[in-house]
């Protein structure tokens, strides 16, 4: 049976020198009173099974006492106060597990607490509305052939968004004090084979953490705009420089990084409002259009019976609402994290899908529908010229304003996710990919991003290396999607036999279903032959070439686990340890895998938690000993001995 270790529970005191003496020294009053109700118990190092105790702070308007003494105790003040005090852990309140094989959470996060409700509003609509709704109409009529099909379309993609949304809500409801998405759901989700997973998603989002499109699209537009007809190394040129100044932004500070950000999404609404108000003046017969409801008589006559065609559509549907998720990416970084999020990121996907559904009727309103099935990525400027007469070069600046935004949220998000990657300790030099040094920013995992990103653009040519890459990287995305929305059920049945309590947030058997069966039917179908034959996808290639690179790198990442886990260490005589370290000079932590010798792991084991702590004997000043220091201000983290190990059958009187 698997075991599961608590999470810790932390009181502050008015003095943060006291609060610090007092954690390392494990000298705290007996008993303990806090909000709520909430009680804290005197043990030191609260252990149940494969859960781990690491330690959590909140922020200072949700601040814990002990005793009769309260005060307010700035995150600043305990970001240096590393141990672990009592049996549980609250986050806003709620208690929380984690499974002990995780990447360790950080007491307060090294990223600042920058993103509040609109950041998390802004971080989803600023993702999902990139240059999509203002191109991809064009090429879902095309393959439905059908008005009334395609407008249903755009409220199916609401519906699979919004599905999938939930899924993450649940788990952000278990894991509201880790930021990464993805990455921590699955190593949550399946912690064993131990480590597997984290390795293998680290080699996928670190590799394929390039947003080169996104870049290329950005400078097409910005060429459109000043009436320049660029040759392609002109566009590259373009694409690396505008790209690389959204980079810069996002490395020297996130606050500002998100206030652009920001920004730039109420622009991107503004601009989508026009058109809805627009749309609904044409339909009111305000304007030169002669007969706006020509498109919706008969809207349903000529529906497309190609099946590689309607799943091409659903595709294009699917990743018009991509960015729904990227909220979690960021959930460290929120004072009330669940409490933000479940109400901003509904809010977000509502809000774009309305405004999606609208803007297609605007555009079907005032455009011929045979127009917009061969407009191809202009269907917005056919739009402005059947309307006012010309499009002018005012579109394709809205457009770069939006595809900008987009840059900065998927930026913001997915450095995220490769910081959390570098902290589970599977990707060489761990703690630079979890330091926040010198700005307080993911410094390394933006670098890396930026450098990945510049060398696609300069290296492929436009066409299909290109979207070869797109493709896989899409395809391999789906394939996590439903490990990942699959998992849930994992995690239910382990917390249900070990008595823990439900997420306070818990998805429909119905939504989660539907979310499972709509991803693997993106994954199934892509294999099923376009009209073209085996040539006929986009690419001059066989159709499905990325479907099979895609399972043969994960198929790659497993023989790799295999031989760094198993084989290597049978044949070289050692055992794979976790340890836990701290940053001292920027609060951050993270995990390191060790190789220790199979005479010396009875020696290690018994001086480490399953976390990686280091253990000592109460009262012993070991965070101030230079022998445990490293370059860079790294130290081992301690937790203290001394406390009772907790049956499986405390978990419930626990919980």
């Amino acid at each position: 049976m698997d075991l599961i270790r608590l999470f810790a529970h932390h009181c502050y005191q008015h003095k943060h020198d006291k609060i610090s003496d007092k954690l390392r020294h494990g000298s705290l009053p007996s008993t303990t009173s806090c909000p709520a109700s909430i009680s804290c118990s005197s043990s030191n190092d609260a252990r149940l099974g494969g859960f781990t105790a690491i330690p959590w702070f909140c922020d200072k308007k949700r601040y814990l006492t002990w005793g009769e003494s309260s005060s307010d105790v700035s995150l600043n003040e305990v970001r240096e106060a590393n141990a672990t005090v009592g049996d549980q852990i609250y986050v806003d309140g709620t208690e929380v597990f984690q499974d002990g094989n995780g990447a360790p959470v950080e007491n307060a996060s090294p990223l600042g607490y920058h993103v509040g409700w609109f950041g998390i509003l802004f971080l989803n609509i600023s993702q999902m509305v990139g240059t999509g709704v203002f191109s991809t109409p064009s090429s879902i009529l095309n393959n439905l052939d059908s008005v009334g099909l395609s407008l249903l379309y755009w409220v199916i993609g609401a519906i699979i968004a919004a599905t999938s949304l939930a899924v993450y809500l649940e788990y952000a409801a278990l894991f509201p004090n880790r930021s990464g998405s993805q990455v921590v759901y699955l190593e949550q989700a399946f912690p064993k084979p131990l480590l597997f997973f984290p390795t293998a998603y680290a080699f996928f989002t670190v590799v394929f953490s390039f947003s080169s499109s996104n870049a290329i699209v950005l400078s097409r537009y910005i060429f459109r705009a000043a009436g320049y007809t660029a040759t392609e190394w002109q566009n590259k040129s373009l694409a690396i420089g505008a790209n690389s100044v959204l980079y810069v932004i996002c490395l020297l500070s996130t606050k500002w990084s998100m206030r652009i950000m920001n920004f730039i999404t109420a622009v991107k609404i503004g601009i989508l409002l026009f058109i809805v108000i627009t749309g609904f003046v044409v339909l009111g017969g305000g304007t030169r259009v002669e007969d706006p409801g020509a498109n919706f008589r008969n809207s349903f006559e000529g529906v497309t019976s190609n099946g590689n065609a309607i799943v091409n559509a659903l595709v294009k549907i699917n990743f018009a609402y991509q960015g729904y998720a990227n909220d979690f990416n960021v959930v460290a970084e929120v004072k009330r994290p669940f409490k933000t999020l479940r109400i901003a990121a509904p809010v977000s996907v509502l809000l774009v899908s309305i405004l999606y559904i609208l803007t297609n009727v605007a555009y079907f309103a005032a455009v011929l529908k045979e127009s917009i099935a061969s407009s191809g990525e202009l269907t917005a400027a056919l739009f402005f010229e059947a309307v006012f007469g010309r499009a002018g070069r005012a579109l394709p600046a809205l457009v770069t304003v939006s595809a900008a935004g987009n840059i900065l949220a998927v930026i913001i998000g997915t450095s995220r996710s490769i910081r959390e990657c570098g902290r589970q300790g599977v990707v060489p030099w761990p703690h630079i990919w979890a330091s926040t040094r010198p700005f307080g920013t993911p410094f390394a995992p933006i670098l890396l991003k930026w450098f990945l990103t510049t060398m696609i653009i300069l290296v492929l040519p436009f066409g299909d290396a290109f979207n070869f890459l797109v493709d896989l990287r899409s395809y391999s995305d789906n394939i996590f999607l439903f490990l990942m929305t699959a998992g849930i059920y994992f995690i239910r049945y382990r917390r249900k036999n070990l008595g823990l309590p439900q997420a306070e947030f818990r998805v429909w058997h119905s939504a989660t279903i539907f979310s499972i069966l709509v991803t693997l039917f993106l994954l199934v179908m892509p294999w099923y032959p376009p009209e073209g034959g085996a040539t006929g996808g986009d690419v001059s290639f066989w159709y499905a070439t990325y479907c099979v690179v895609g399972i043969g790198l994960m198929l790659a990442c497993a023989a790799y686990y295999f031989g760094w886990v198993w084989v290597l260490p049978k044949l070289r005589n050692y055992s794979i340890r976790t340890e836990t370290l701290v940053n001292g000079r920027d609060g951050s932590v993270t995990h390191r895998m060790r190789r220790v010798l199979n005479e010396d792991v009875g020696k290690w084991d018994e001086t480490h938690d399953d976390a990686g702590n280091l253990l000592v004997a109460e009262g012993e000043e070991l965070l101030e000993k230079s022998e445990h220091r490293e370059q860079g201000g790294l130290v081992k983290r301690v937790h203290v001995k001394g406390s009772r190990p907790l049956s499986v059958d405390d978990v419930g009187k626990q919980g």
